[in-house]
């Protein structure tokens, strides 16, 4: 009868942790305005500088920043939080020039403080906003002078008149520029949404991930060396604490060239279930050889990991 009733307590616990939804906040440290895409479905109408979404069912979401500005392009992130919270994170350049979205703070949802000035708050939607996006594009037209140059040089000396006449057929005159600026409105209907491409205005071939563009890229020598691997391990493992091994091993996927059975070695080093999975989900858009990532399932202890990776990847 006490088993039974663990059992009854355990299942409600986790039946109201998933019945539980989350806020997610996004803002720009450096007043950078941008959309947010949750899932492939814009959140925001307008452009902001300071983004709430409430009332997110689930645990993680495919998410996409796309700045008003295109010329600083777009960032795609997996983002993961828990249940009943609201998780901040901060759109922001780090050391090297690049932007990122970082994790910042989180707190339960009764904790949450009151919206922010100037802080958009929107409720979770899987239709995209009505509105206009409008962009200036840059088109230069360079206009030269016509080639050849002709010189006369009159010569006067007493009893002799001489007029010379110079040309030179490959002398080009110097380029003279003029910039003329275009503006494009692009009207986005209800059942629009950034998987189309269309929302701001975008070109008809879909965008790559990351991670398969840092792939096509960055890993044309082929993927990273049993040597040099054996030096990631070491350096994951180093760090004492299973979220710092995490972030750690993010940061490394992002920058190597790793295979599906280098990841499934990482998720060994981890010593929490959550953890293991949660690098498994991040790491797949950044592994070399995708078709083999059925290897990583064999990490797992329970099969409840296995159906949830398996479904992640198929919904990816």
């Amino acid at each position: 009868m006490k088993k039974a009733l663990l059992l009854l307590l355990a299942v409600y616990a986790t039946v109201q942790a998933f019945a539980q939804t989350s806020n997610l906040v996004f803002y720009s440290s450096g007043g950078e305005r941008f959309y947010v895409i949750l899932n492939g479905i814009g959140q925001n109408e307008k452009s902001e500088t300071n983004v709430k979404v409430t009332g997110l069912p689930q645990p993680y979401y495919k998410t996409k920043i796309i700045f008003e500005d295109k010329a600083l392009g777009e960032l795609d992130k997996t983002l993961n939080f828990n249940p009943g919270t609201e998780t901040v994170f901060n759109v922001m350049k780090n050391n090297k020039g690049e932007y990122v979205c970082r994790w910042q703070s989180e707190v339960p949802l009764a904790q949450a403080p009151p919206p922010a000035a100037g802080q958009n708050v929107l409720v979770y939607t899987q239709t995209a906003p009505v509105g206009n996006v409008t962009y200036t594009e840059q088109t230069t037209t360079v206009t030269t002078g016509t080639p050849g140059v002709t010189t006369n040089v009159n010569v006067g000396v007493p009893g002799i008149n001489m007029n010379v006449n110079i040309s030179d057929p490959y002398y080009m005159p110097p380029a003279t520029t003029t910039t003329t600026y275009s503006t494009t409105t692009t009207t986005t209907s209800s059942s629009n949404n950034y998987n189309n491409n269309n929302y701001p205005p975008q070109n008809n071939a879909p965008a790559m991930s990351p991670g398969r563009a840092h792939i096509n890229n960055d890993c044309w020598a082929g993927s990273t060396n049993s040597s040099d691997f054996d030096g990631i391990k070491r350096s994951i493992s180093s760090n004492g604490f299973d979220e710092t091994r995490l972030s750690t091993a993010k940061s490394i996927v992002q920058k190597k060239c790793l295979t599906s059975a280098q990841v499934k070695d990482i998720c060994e080093i981890f010593g929490f279930e959550d953890t293991k999975l949660d690098f498994a989900k991040f790491a797949y858009d950044w592994v070399y050889d995708q078709s083999n990532y059925y290897v990583v399932n064999d990490v797992f202890g329970f099969e409840s990991s296995k159906t949830e990776l398996n479904s992640f990847i198929s919904g990816y």
